[in-house]
């Protein structure tokens, strides 16, 4: 028998076509009849997987969420440098993948990874100690601090035109105009400083629990 000259509809494959749309063109580049033309498909054929536009975006987002790395909460790794590992592998596949960051920031709702994502995050903090609210507390922290890095980035916020920032309007921008240049390095830096400083007042609050246990 010939093998069928196009590839088989499947969840997987939709999802992976609206992630690469998303992906170039924004959350608005996806709609089903987009979806089904870049598939070869007819528009109705998608309705055998998914109901709605928006379920296709909550699958893209929990397929983005099953890229971070949770193995750093099985592997015996403290829970602070668990916090920090997941912290960069997080925002690693968010970097990678900045357009669905509106829809990730929605929260889990019922999206199997990242609900993983939560309980494994949850679980290892309140193993290590930390009481069950503070534990919540802290994955909200996270995410929020995550998901923010993840929007946009301050570096390359500015143009690399230096008459945009006359010195007599702003003072101490005389070399903002240089930031976009050295973004990556930047914005890089930025996160590291603050996820450490975010760190740090975690470890103090951390010794408290701990006398008072």
């Amino acid at each position: 028998m010939a093998r069928p000259r196009k590839p088989l509809l499947s969840t997987d494959r939709i999802v992976a076509t609206a992630r690469a749309l998303v992906d170039a063109e924004g959350l608005a580049a996806v709609s089903t009849r987009r979806l089904a033309a870049e598939l070869g498909v007819s528009g109705p054929s998608l309705y055998n997987h998914f109901r709605t536009k928006d379920e296709i975006l909550e699958a893209v987002a929990d397929s983005v969420s099953a890229q971070v790395d949770l193995s750093m909460f099985e592997d015996g790794r403290d829970w602070r440098t668990a916090l920090h590992d997941w912290a960069v592998s997080y925002r690693d596949a968010l970097r990678d993948h900045p357009n669905i960051v509106p829809v990730l920031a929605r929260g889990p709702g019922r999206r199997p990874a990242a609900l993983r994502l939560a309980d494994a995050a949850y679980g290892a903090m309140v193993e290590a100690g930390w009481p069950p609210a503070q534990a919540t507390s802290i994955g909200a922290l996270m995410r929020y601090f995550i998901m923010g890095s993840a929007l946009g980035s301050f570096a390359g916020g500015f143009v690399d035109d230096a008459s945009a920032y006359d010195p007599a309007d702003y003072p101490h921008l005389g070399q903002a105009h240089l930031l976009a240049d050295q973004q990556e390095k930047i914005d890089e830096r930025a996160f590291e400083t603050g996820l450490t400083a975010l760190l740090d007042g975690l470890a103090l609050q951390y010794e408290q629990v701990r006398l008072r246990t």
